[in-house]
């Protein structure tokens, strides 16, 4: 069984999620630390359960979802995983940084790990992940999918009754409208949302009662 615990981040209130389970083996999802004390935050859940990082996974691209990623690096050797579609994205994080904060973070973003294209399975403990690409608020967004526990990380492909913005560097409302509507008939009703800003949700729920999901939507 899966153990998820959620960090809100930094100026934006990114979600950042660790999750374990009975193995003690955790992935980290979207490290969007910031400030000092949501780094000690994250690191302290991490060292008192005794867990085991074994991937730092990236939804997509935006630096909100990434502020973290060299303090997961330097306490404990993981590089970021994405799609390589983003990675224009993420080679251009410091420029980001400083567009969303008005000023030099100084904030050195480690390279890239792994691209999901070489494959499209997670493993860590006693799961394993699957990588849906969903584009359209970044060319290489994607769910990070968990079939056995029946929960989803949305990144921000999916909010509760909402949507991401497409209208940042590289966004495709055509494209995000599109994702969801494959999505919406690939996950079961059931499952778990859990998305990269704001409360979860479920598809059934956003399928009923998102204005972007309802029938007749999709242009």
């Amino acid at each position: 069984m899966l153990d998820i615990q959620r960090f809100v981040c930094n100026m934006f209130q990114e979600n950042c999620y660790v999750v374990s389970d009975e193995t003690k083996e955790c992935v980290i999802i979207d490290c969007g630390a910031f400030f000092e004390e949501e780094k000690i935050a994250i690191y302290n859940y991490i060292n008192d359960n005794n867990l085991t990082p074994k991937h730092l996974l990236c939804t997509h691209g935006h630096v909100d979802h990434n502020f973290g990623n060299k303090f997961i690096l330097d306490k404990f050797g993981l590089r970021p995983e994405i799609s390589e579609a983003d990675k224009p994205l993420m080679n251009n994080l410091g420029k980001q940084a400083k567009a969303f904060t008005g000023e030099d973070c100084g904030n050195d973003f480690p390279e890239i790990g792994r691209f999901y294209e070489n494959d499209k399975t997670i493993t860590f403990g006693n799961h394993e992940f699957a990588i849906i690409p969903t584009p359209g608020h970044s060319p290489g967004s994607v769910f990070i999918y968990c079939k056995d526990e029946s929960v989803a990380f949305s990144g921000d492909t999916l909010f509760k009754l909402s949507i991401g913005r497409t209208d940042l560097q590289l966004g495709n409302y055509e494209d995000i409208i599109e994702s969801l509507h494959s999505i919406a008939k690939v996950l079961p009703a059931d499952t778990t949302v859990l998305p990269g800003h704001g409360e979860h949700t479920t598809i059934g729920y956003e399928v009923k009662f998102n204005p972007y999901l309802k029938t007749g939507s999709l242009r």
